[in-house]
C-alpha cells in the first residue's frame, strides 16, 4: 500500500515541478519560432514592419501564450483559455506563411514542411485543450 502513496507523489510532482519548456508543444513551436526568424532574414526589406515582423510575433507568442497557459493550470479556465489564444496565434502563423509562399519569399517544398509543422502544433494544442487534466490542470467549478 505504501508504495501506491509513493507512486501518487511522484506522478503529482512531475505536474508540479515540471517546466512548460518540458511539453512537447512548447518545444516544437519554439524549433518553428526560431526557424521563421531565421527563413525571414531574407524577406525583403519593404516586408520589415508587415509580414517579416508579423510572422515573427505570431509565431513567438505561440510560445509565450503555452508558458503563461501552463502557469495558469490550476484554473482550468484559464488554461484552456490561453492554450486557445495559443491556437489562434498559431493559425495567425499559418496565414503569414501562406502569404510569404504567395509572394515567393519561400519554395514550395519549404512551405509544405512549415505548414505540416503548425498543423502538428495545433494538433497539441487541441490534444491539450480537450485534457486538461493531463497536463495537472483542475476544474474549480463546484458541483
Amino acid at each position: 500500500m505504501g508504495y501506491f502513496f509513493v507512486l501518487v507523489d511522484l506522478i503529482r510532482s512531475k505536474y508540479t515541478n515540471m517546466d512548460f519548456k518540458e511539453l512537447l508543444a512548447y518545444q516544437k513551436a519554439f524549433k518553428l519560432a526560431m526557424e521563421i526568424f531565421q527563413l525571414s532574414k531574407s524577406f525583403p526589406k519593404e516586408e520589415r514592419y508587415s509580414l517579416t515582423d508579423q510572422i515573427r510575433r505570431s509565431s513567438r507568442s505561440v510560445c509565450t501564450c503555452i508558458a503563461e497557459a501552463y502557469r495558469k493550470r490550476k484554473y482550468q479556465a484559464h488554461f484552456i483559455s490561453k492554450l486557445s489564444d495559443a491556437d489562434m496565434e498559431n493559425s495567425e502563423t499559418h496565414v503569414w506563411l501562406e502569404f510569404a509562399f504567395a509572394c515567393e519569399y519561400i519554395e514550395e517544398a519549404t512551405h509544405e514542411r512549415l505548414v505540416s509543422e503548425v498543423i502538428e502544433i495545433g494538433k497539441l494544442l487541441n490534444f491539450m485543450m480537450l485534457n486538461p487534466e493531463k497536463f495537472g490542470s483542475k476544474n474549480q467549478s463546484k458541483s
